[in-house]
């Protein structure tokens, strides 16, 4: 399991599990009580949705003014990477649990499924998984603090049950919007089905405006764009 790598220096680490919601943490201290309300709360805005397009398109859907605010930020950050909503919801409950949480804590990275969001006051090394390729746990994403906060999200063909119609082990895309990022992983992984898709890939994540770089990885094969520092740094890998 890649949680089992992680580290986070001056850190406390702590576990959040909800129903579907698995959060690895690291803030200043432990702060579970607190998180899991914040989680339950926005768990119950999602249950809340009576739309059943809203949890069943592949495709982007409409907005509603009825909807409260962290559903239309999912619904936005999904049209424009043009797949359904759900494809933003891990970064979502990252984000907003994380910005949440750095009401009382000065540092705080929140894993969800591969989403990531991350403020942090010192260089971190972030590592990815990407499932049987040689590359896996061989690179690491190296952020600097004025970088965050950042949302750094993963999404893959060939790792865990998330729904995937591409072949990529691992599509990597950072934004300063964690559930920007998400879903244009999601929509990247679903298209990269061969190392020749790369290339179209990254242009098309280029056109995404808030998207600030990119990395595919389809077995021995890598490609990188943008906003991306690779590091072989072992220590305080997230």
């Amino acid at each position: 399991m890649y949680r089992s790598r992680m580290i986070a220096e001056g850190l406390t680490a702590f576990r959040v599990v909800i129903e579907e919601t698995d959060l690895m943490v690291f803030a200043n201290d432990d702060y579970g009580q607190y998180v899991t309300e914040r989680v339950r709360f926005y768990r119950d805005q999602l249950k809340a949705i009576r739309n059943p397009l809203f949890f069943s398109s592949l495709v982007p859907i409409e907005d509603d003014p009825a909807f409260p605010p962290m559903v239309h930020h999912m619904i936005h950050a999904a049209q424009a990477c043009g797949v359904g909503p759900m494809a933003a919801v891990a970064g979502a409950i990252s984000e907003y649990v994380g910005r949440d949480l750095l009401k009382l804590s000065r540092e705080v990275i929140i894993e969800n499924g591969g989403d990531i969001f991350l403020r942090t006051h010192k260089a971190r090394t972030i590592g990815i998984y990407a499932g049987d390729s040689p590359l896996s746990n061989r690179l690491s994403l190296f952020v600097l603090p004025e970088e965050t906060p950042l949302g750094i999200c993963t999404s893959s063909g060939t790792v865990g049950h998330s729904l995937s119609f591409g072949k990529a082990d691992a599509v990597v895309a950072l934004s300063e919007d964690t559930l920007l990022a998400d879903a244009a992983a999601t929509a990247i992984a679903n298209r990269v089905r061969s190392k020749d898709d790369i290339e179209s890939e990254i242009e098309t994540a280029q056109k995404i405006r808030g998207i600030l770089g990119l990395a595919i990885i389809i077995g021995k094969h890598l490609g990188l764009w943008g906003q991306i520092r690779l590091s072989r740094d072992p220590n305080d890998k997230v």
